[in-house]
């Protein structure tokens, strides 16, 4: 029998031979548990909050535990008259989430004469990109309200989605295709009545799932910090709970 070359006398050590190029681990994601993030892009604190969701995302995502997101339905429709009172209230709040997170905001939207704050397209547009993105569903929604706070462009029109869509590699006809579809329109419209039958009163809204249970995590803005110590505190107080038993 031939000495193996793989192990070595002095040391007892037998190192394993190549298998070839290095494949992908198989990710484990946990059913049992998932964060929910029921937001709106057109939704100031929701784009006041979206550097601390990715960051809490990104620190979960590695334990297995996956980040949801169910559009909200702030104004779906829209029909507020576009005034300067309009304008005033949405200025003054604009201001207020940028003093707590920082985020940019562009005011040229205030210089149009007309516009529907109607929030119903971007939410449906997050659910038609939904299966196109792969992990990428949190940065397109994102993208959706940067565009919308940052450039003042209008996310009624179709036109406004052809960018992102580059930006994500998604083929903009299909996304279209989608968007204009009548069941995601009726899919956005279902997540609007789910969030409200689970008792959301408002957005940026965050709640941890247990198995059937829904943990409050956060109901308007909340910091990094703040949600991530919510969630560690849910994740052992269950943990607790499940050694008890």
């Amino acid at each position: 029998m031939e000495e193996n070359n793989n192990c070595d006398p002095e040391t007892g050590l037998c190192t394993p031979a190549s298998l070839g190029a290095p494949t992908e681990q198989k990710k484990t994601v946990r059913t049992d548990v998932e964060l929910i993030y029921i937001g709106d892009p057109m939704c100031s604190w929701c784009w006041g909050i979206s550097p601390a969701l990715k960051q809490l995302r990104d620190t979960y995502r590695p334990e297995g535990i996956n980040l949801r997101i169910v559009v909200g339905g702030l104004r779906p429709g829209g029909g507020d008259p576009w005034n300067d009172q309009m304008k005033d209230f949405l200025k003054h709040h604009w201001q207020e989430v940028t003093k707590r997170s920082g985020q940019p905001f562009g005011y040229k939207l205030f210089d149009r004469d007309a516009f529907n704050y109607d929030t119903e397209p971007p939410c449906r547009a997050a659910v038609a990109a939904r299966p196109l993105l792969g992990e990428r569903e949190l940065e397109f929604f994102t993208a959706i309200k940067h565009k919308f706070y940052v450039d003042s462009e209008d996310p009624g029109e179709e036109a406004f989605y052809e960018s992102i869509c580059e930006e994500f590699d998604v083929d903009y006809g299909e996304f279209l295709e989608r968007f204009r579809s009548d069941e995601v329109k009726k899919e956005t419209h279902d997540e609007f009545v789910l969030n409200r039958n689970w008792g959301v009163k408002g957005y940026p809204c965050l709640v941890l799932r247990r198995e059937e249970r829904l943990l409050s995590i956060a109901n308007g803005f909340a910091t990094f910090d703040q949600m991530n110590e919510q969630v560690s505190h849910l994740l052992k107080a269950d943990l607790a709970e499940m050694d008890s038993q």
